[in-house]
């Protein structure tokens, strides 16, 4: 396989790269107390295990996500949590420090900031306009 054949998800060093980062991830939720209200399940593992797998499908690994929930239909399934602008700048600054930690290359990383970012916009589904002035297409430092 060729570097252009292969995958964000083979490029990153596959389930690993993965785990490590929704691991972060979720570890900066544990400690952020609006954030974690999004979340009603008193352990993580079942939300950071399905994150995981969203992320390995998407960016090109096994469709184990898909395989057991179905599409992925994002909106949806976080639609009956209020998300604000305030909230997925929190949401955001987790995932920041998450990638951070994992020491990417930096066109990988821009990659996938680019994507967390766009996500990140498009759930916001109370308050104001997601796109607000004040948000950065780079991670918050």
């Amino acid at each position: 396989m060729t570097e252009t054949e292969l995958t964000f998800y083979d490029k990153v060093g596959g389930e690993p790269f993965f785990t490590a980062l929704v691991d972060v991830f979720y570890r900066e939720v544990a400690t952020d107390a609006a954030l974690r209200a999004l979340y009603p399940d008193e352990d993580l593992t079942a939300a950071n295990e399905r994150f995981r797998l969203f992320l390995m499908q998407y960016w090109g690994g096994p469709t184990t996500y898909s395989d057991e929930r179905g599409h992925p239909r994002l909106r949806m399934r976080h639609g009956p949590y209020p998300i604000d602008v305030a909230m997925r700048d929190r949401w955001l600054r987790a995932m920041a420090i998450a990638i951070e930690e994992q020491q990417m290359d930096a066109e990988l990383e821009d990659e996938l900031w680019r994507y967390i970012s766009m996500a990140a916009i498009s759930m916001v589904n109370t308050g104001g306009d997601p796109v607000e002035a004040h948000f950065s297409s780079t991670p918050p430092n």
